[in-house]
């Protein structure tokens, strides 16, 4: 059988539809009863009524459950800053998900800026139609800063590239500590790349934030970016990467990533494919968890790694075993959110996130250690936990 060739197809696809995603009326208008009911003389009343209670916008609405995926086209996927325009299709992607996994109404809305400044400012002006913000493909350090300032948004408001990605890998590691043997709390971690993702996975694995009855945080972990580890002794730091110091590299390790990866438990790629060679696995402790998470090529493909020792791979390729994927996380916690009434994402619902997905593999092994990224059920099993946590915070 030929290998499908799925870029090809997606294009196709794309051009065949003219988008993937198209509005539809949840009421019919037959006869002008109906339309002085949809619209005017009728539609006066709840807009009335919200005028008097703005509450009443949530259940008189589709803001109840209507999420805004936004972003500035800076960081699509690994094709980098390619603007707006080209970021439309990942992000009518994303909407379909939402629709898809968790019934949660989405729309794409690109902005013509990257601006931090503009961002934060339009987003706050369009917010009133919106139940919730995913804000994605916005490269670091400025998502960090455009997330934080719209937490007072009085809405959930949740970077899936940072918080999406770091809740799954930690779910995947729970398992993968399951089958190897190995104690969360005495994990050495190598992170390589030094983005939204790389970010936000150091943090939750230390527990930045986070209270510490529900969080325990791993031993150590260095994070790298292309110049390789981030130590005190680097004069090229930004204000965001020296901050990082804070909690992470406490030995002030130095060198390059496949020199810092020696003797490592767990590496986590959020970075560049074909970074590593099995020697590399080889250099790490025994039965080592190797997370490569480049696309469409990993930092080192599953079978390379697998010669090198490493007792549990997974990749973001769905054609592969351990597919880590966001889809896993982010339509569950937005249902979560959006039927909790939840006026943001808390450090909470995103630990509840992470152990429901990990109680939903019953029995992991090296193959298994993620749900299926398809399971319906997944989304469902996430938006109770998520829900259950802002109720009970």
């Amino acid at each position: 059988m030929a290998k499908k060739d799925f870029f090809k197809d997606s294009l196709k696809l794309h051009a065949k539809y003219k988008g993937k995603i198209e509005t539809a009326s949840k009421v019919s208008v037959k006869n002008t009863d109906d339309l002085a009911t949809v619209y005017s003389p009728g539609v006066a009343q709840p807009c009335l009524e919200i005028a008097k209670n703005k509450e009443l916008a949530k259940t008189l609405t589709i803001k109840s459950n209507t999420i805004a995926v936004v972003s500035d086209g800076s960081a699509v996927l690994g094709l980098g800053n390619i603007g707006p325009l080209a970021a439309i299709p990942v992000m009518e992607g994303k909407a379909l998900l939402f629709k898809q996994f968790a019934n949660v109404d989405a729309f794409p809305i690109c902005l013509d800026t990257q601006t931090p400044s503009e961002i934060i400012e339009t987003i706050r002006r369009i917010a009133p139609v919106f139940g919730g913000i995913n804000l994605e493909d916005i490269a670091a350090p400025k998502c960090f800063e455009i997330e934080k300032e719209l937490q007072t948004l009085g809405i959930p408001v949740f970077h899936d590239d940072q918080h999406g990605t770091a809740i799954v890998i930690l779910a995947g590691l729970i398992n993968a500590c399951k089958v190897t043997g190995k104690n969360m709390k005495d994990l050495k971690i190598v992170i390589n790349g030094a983005g939204a993702a790389g970010v936000a996975i150091l943090k939750l694995l230390k527990c930045v934030g986070y209270n510490k009855k529900v969080c325990t945080p791993v031993k150590e972990v260095i994070l790298c970016d292309t110049k390789g580890a981030i130590h005190r002794g680097r004069t090229d730091l930004n204000v965001s990467k020296k901050e990082l110091l804070l909690y992470s590299n406490p030995n002030h390790v130095r060198g390059d990533i496949k020199t810092v990866m020696r003797g490592a438990d767990v590496f986590i790629g959020v970075s560049v494919g074909g970074l590593l060679t099995r020697d590399d696995i080889k250099s790490m402790a025994s039965d080592p968890i190797v997370f490569a998470m480049a696309n469409p090529i990993p930092e080192i493909m599953p079978a390379e790694a697998l010669k090198g020792g490493a007792a549990v791979v997974g990749t973001g390729r769905s054609d592969l075993p351990n597919q880590v994927n966001n889809v896993l996380a982010f339509p569950g916690i937005f249902r979560g959110a959006l039927d909790a009434g939840a006026t943001m994402i808390t450090p909470e619902m995103k630990m509840a996130a992470v152990h429901a997905l990990a109680n939903e593999v019953k029995k992991p092994n090296s193959n298994h250690i993620l749900p299926p990224c398809l399971n319906k059920k997944v989304a469902k099993v996430v938006a109770a936990a998520v829900a259950k946590a802002w109720i009970e915070r």
